[in-house]
């Protein structure tokens, strides 16, 4: 399936999952003086961008270096989105390690890395970089709009919160988890086909 902008802006954003992570990133944030959260979100977020527009950029050498192929990939790629979206329409029941420490606070670990940028997010923009790297500012672009809109809901996070209520929170997931699935399955089938087409009589 070939990206368009509009899609792949789309993938991002269901793959960073801003609502589905607003407990944990609450969790995260719970210790932190009211006064810094904002600097901290902030600095959060550029970190996280920062980290996938490397491996945007360069994903694709450090791919060619591992020597592995476009299919391989792809077939990788589908399935770690798999586990991931399985995981939003249902979530595990063990608990996630956040440093609660009066005064403390995140940095990288756990809100930039994996929360944002976490390994679907990493395989998802190299997919993009190496799937056409003519297309670089497009896919550039659409990373900061994915990372514009977890700034904001982080920033809005303990108002949605209030808002929606953690049930309707949960919904969303579940729904993002589906369209998830989809995404995931054919790009399996796609990396599957080329595979097959590579290993087939010439």
């Amino acid at each position: 399936m070939k990206q368009t902008f509009f899609s792949a802006t789309i993938l991002l954003i269901i793959i960073t999952d801003p609502l589905g992570n607003i407990p944990l990133f609450l969790a995260a944030l719970k210790p932190v003086d009211r006064s810094r959260r904002t600097k901290v979100i902030l600095r959060e977020t550029a970190i996280a961008f920062s980290v996938l527009l490397f491996f945007l950029v360069f994903g694709s050498n450090f791919l060619d270096a591992l020597r592995l192929s476009d299919e391989t990939l792809r077939i990788a790629g589908g399935v770690i989105l798999f586990l991931i979206a399985i995981n939003m329409i249902f979530p595990g029941t063990g608990g996630r390690l956040v440093d609660d420490r009066p005064g403390s606070e995140p940095f990288i670990v756990p809100v930039a890395i994996p929360l944002i940028a976490g390994p679907s997010a990493m395989t998802t923009v190299m997919l993009l970089g190496k799937s056409d790297p003519s297309r670089m500012p497009e896919w550039i672009g659409a990373l900061a709009i994915a990372i514009a809109v977890t700034t904001v809901v982080f920033l809005l996070s303990p108002k949605l919160k209030d808002l929606l209520g953690m049930r309707v929170l949960a919904a969303v997931e579940k729904l993002m988890g589906l369209v998830l699935t989809a995404v995931s399955i054919e790009m399996l089938l796609g990396g599957l086909a080329s595979w097959v087409r590579l290993i087939g009589p010439a």
